[in-house]
């Protein structure tokens, strides 16, 4: 009799653990709803992508690259874009941009708003030959699987190819 009522009083407990279990997957679940309806990350297709105007100095050239939200709410950028130097014929000329080590924030860009992150080469062959001039630039943004060109013709230097993170 003993065995028989221990068993339903491990029954119940183990039941009253999976409801205390479910309940706190629940509860989980309403405490992350607010994070779902945090500022999504920004689609290639609600950006607009331009070049800054470029800094020479020291041998060295940085290019800021602006990411302009054309959508109709805030989006965020966190982190590094994936930045490729591309011929006429949309050939990658050289290996991607490499990222600055910089650490980085998330960025909110409201509807017209606008993000950059900075392209660094050298301004001439300081430590090593110019790869051939590229005529667009291939970045992803942030987060995306999907690239946008932009007009841009750059020319690597001396194997220095870095990009920042997005900031504003």
């Amino acid at each position: 009799m003993s065995l028989s009522l221990s068993l339903p009083r491990k029954l119940t407990a183990v039941g009253l653990a999976a409801v205390v279990v479910a309940g706190g997957a629940a509860a989980g679940a309403v405490l992350a709803t607010p994070a779902s309806a945090a500022v999504p990350t920004c689609a290639a297709g609600n950006l607009y992508l331009s070049m800054g105007r470029q800094d020479h100095g020291a041998g060295q050239l940085y290019w800021p690259v602006r990411f302009t939200n054309t959508g109709t709410g805030s989006c965020a950028l966190r982190g590094y874009p994936g930045v490729s130097v591309l011929d006429v014929a949309h050939h990658r000329i050289g290996p991607a941009a490499t990222r600055t080590g910089q650490p980085f924030s998330t960025v909110t860009l409201r509807p017209a708003q606008t993000a950059t992150a900075v392209l660094h080469t050298t301004n001439g062959p300081i430590g090593g030959p110019c790869r051939r001039a590229g005529t667009y630039l291939q970045v992803y943004p942030p987060g995306s699987r999907q690239s946008l060109l932009v007009p841009a013709s750059l020319s690597v230097c001396s194997n220095v190819f870095t990009v920042t993170p997005v900031s504003r």
